[in-house]
């Protein structure tokens, strides 16, 4: 009983907590089932089943438990209006489910004046068979409410009578609860407890400084995680520098021969191994593969549409041009002709000026390395000038922790002096303590008194508050209103109809529009057909004009193919002849200062196993330009539509 009583009292208290006109029941469930996690599963299934069960039929609830306020709850308080929705669902709903002696335990559970009263309410033949089964019908159909409700309800009506009776009885024989005195509280003093007399500390003795230990070397020197930073830095700087020469080199078709005081790559490279160790992994080499020409090209409508303009206005040019032969017009062969020169020179130029910017920047590499050479030299007179100050600052510190050793043994000589005269002054203190409690204690007591009587007038005005709610919630409301959906309002207006008849007026425009929607999207169905296939039109136009254009295009490229291979090698500049010699003394500058300093190169020339590498590259390289000019010259170049078209 008990645990069917605590039950029922939680569905109470979140019955209470639901506003209808704000909350809806799925949100409010959710929470509700959020709230129950601390409960065992069967306590909060059996909650959840009951709670969902009041919401979802709350209006055939309201009906009864409202009319029970009317008829026979006068004196019943409306602070038990859920509970008596929560007896009459058992009752309705659950009580074949549940059981009849499971019924009778949760009933127990519950004040039994109160459910006896609303009971007998409910299972009286004549409510049933009367407004009961008439306003429930007016919610649902008659007979549904007749085989699923009243015919159960009537069929336990004779059980239900013979628990009433029982109930009912031991409420007669049950003794009235004897009065008890309300117990009084009766103040006491405070237990103080008395202080404690304070011992007299004992002095510490004088603490013996340790002697400190040098400074270690490790303080003037950069970490080791700094260090190894430094030389991963350096060694994928010269990494970087190499690629870069390789990859420049490549560019410009062009090797340089190894000068004989040079050491080979592998010498230096074995060194730099051995002094810094490489920190990084190898990048992979790179793979060229030749693309698949057959695969399509997928456009969308944006681009074919642009593109098959393009080509229009391509033919209409060259039907222009035509028709101005015919007409008499002159060649542009000559101005051809004249264009091809100034590009070569142009071409020549513009290789001069690389190889140009590339020797330079070799140069100012050179001059980097012999001004790093002389930073080097000077950090390392500023080192030694910074250890000579910090051997002076040393000494300096040695003599002024002698200083305070000898002020803090006179310090403690006056704390002891000092010690003496604490006795007296810890009497004193006990004795003013003791006077501060006192008065204390006699403040404590009037207080008390005062908050007694200030206790005593809340607690009589509380009961007159609550005798006056009590008697207000005496009064019944009635809080629900029925509706007859059927009915006119009869207010005058134009064009008046009831409920029902708005719900079918709003069905046949539903109708009507979706009829339009439908005719609606079969014409855009029709239009984007029509669309699509004037796009397969303008793809196909497309295609044949793209092989027209490849195919110029690979001759145009065998021309200057053929061209470029019968023009040779480009002469050599002064500019690049003189940075080259300059080049030279500089290199011959830093040898000689490794050579004094015997300090390893940081980077040597190509060896000669790499020869055949670097052909292999610089030819796969052409190749993947090669495809890469004829790949941008089949998608669509705009470049010489008139010859593309001549072709077509």
């Amino acid at each position: 009983m008990a645990y069917y009583g605590k039950c029922i009292e939680t569905v109470i208290k979140l019955l209470d907590q639901v506003k209808p006109e704000k909350d809806s029941p799925e949100q409010f469930l959710e929470a509700a089932a959020t709230s129950l996690q601390t409960l065992s599963p069967q306590e909060q299934a059996f909650i959840m089943e009951v709670l969902s069960g009041c919401l979802e039929y709350r209006k055939l609830l309201t009906i009864v438990v409202d009319a029970f306020y009317v008829r026979d709850g006068r004196l019943c308080l409306w602070a038990d209006y859920s509970l008596f929705e929560v007896i009459c669902y058992l009752a309705t709903f659950q009580l074949e489910e549940l059981g009849f002696q499971l019924f009778c335990s949760i009933v127990k559970s519950q004040p039994v004046h109160k459910v006896c009263k609303f009971l007998g309410f409910l299972f009286n033949p004549l409510n049933l068979g009367s407004w009961i089964k008439d306003e429930w019908s007016l919610i649902y159909e008659t007979t549904h409410v007749k085989e699923q409700w009243i015919d159960p309800l009537m069929r336990w009506q004779p059980e239900v009578q013979e628990l009433l009776n029982q109930l009912q009885g031991a409420l007669t024989n049950q003794p009235p609860l004897p009065k008890t005195k309300a117990k009084v509280t009766e103040p006491k003093e405070f237990n103080l407890t008395a202080p404690r007399p304070h011992a007299i500390p004992v002095p510490e003795p004088v603490p013996v400084v340790a002697k400190t230990r040098p400074v270690p070397r490790s303080t003037y020197r950069p970490p080791k995680e700094q260090r190894l930073l430094e030389t991963t830095k350096r060694y994928n700087r010269r990494k970087a520098e190499e690629l870069l020469l390789r990859a420049s080199v490549e560019e410009m078709r062009c090797a340089r021969p190894r000068p004989q005081g040079e050491p080979p790559v592998e010498d230096s490279k074995k060194k730099l191994r051995l002094r810094f160790p490489p920190r990084i992994l190898k990048a992979p080499k790179l793979t060229f593969y030749r693309p698949n020409d057959d695969s399509p090209v997928k456009l969308n409508t944006a681009a074919i549409l642009r593109e098959g303009a393009l080509y229009q206005r391509q033919v209409e040019r060259e039907l222009q041009r035509v028709d101005k032969l015919t007409d008499g017009a002159g060649d542009l062969s000559e101005f051809l002709k004249w264009q091809r020169k100034t590009r070569a020179k142009d071409l020549e130029e513009q290789l001069a000026t690389g190889e140009c910017r590339r020797l330079q920047g070799k140069l100012s590499r050179e001059e980097a390395v012999l001004a790093r050479r002389q930073v080097v030299q000077e950090n390392k007179q500023k080192a030694d000038q910074k250890k000579e100050e910090t051997a002076e600052l040393m000494q300096q510190c040695a003599e002024r922790r002698l200083q305070e050793e000898r002020s803090m043994k006179e310090l403690v000589e006056q704390v002891m002096e000092t010690q003496k005269n604490v006795k007296v002054a810890q009497t004193k203190l006990l004795k003013g303590r003791r006077q501060m409690v006192q008065e204390v204690i006699e403040e404590s007591r009037e207080l008390l008194q005062r908050s007694a009587e200030a206790a005593k007038e809340e607690q009589r005005r509380r009961c007159e508050l609550i005798s006056q709610l009590r008697a207000l919630e005496t009064q019944p409301t009635r809080k629900g209103k029925l509706v007859d959906l059927t009915q006119i309002p009869g207010y005058g207006l134009e064009g008046e109809m009831s409920v029902v008849e708005l719900r079918e007026r709003l069905a046949l425009l539903k109708e009507t529009q979706r009829c339009k929607e439908e005719e609606k999207r079969d014409q855009i169905i029709q239009g984007k057909r029509a669309k699509s296939r004037a796009l397969q039109n303008t793809v196909e136009q497309i295609s044949l004009c793209r092989a027209a254009m490849g195919r110029s295009a690979a001759l145009r490229w065998e021309e200057k193919k053929a061209q470029s291979a019968a023009a040779g090698a480009p002469s050599r500049d002064e500019r690049v002849l003189e940075l080259q010699r300059r080049i030279r003394e500089k290199a011959a500058e830093r040898r000689g200062q490794e050579a004094l300093l015997h300090v390893p190169a940081p980077r040597a020339a190509r060896p000669k196993q790499q020869a055949q590498l670097e052909a292999q590259r610089r030819l796969e390289l052409e190749q993947s330009r090669e495809r890469r000019l004829r790949a941008l010259q089949r998608g669509g170049s705009a470049r010489g539509p008139a010859r593309c078209l001549g072709a077509v």
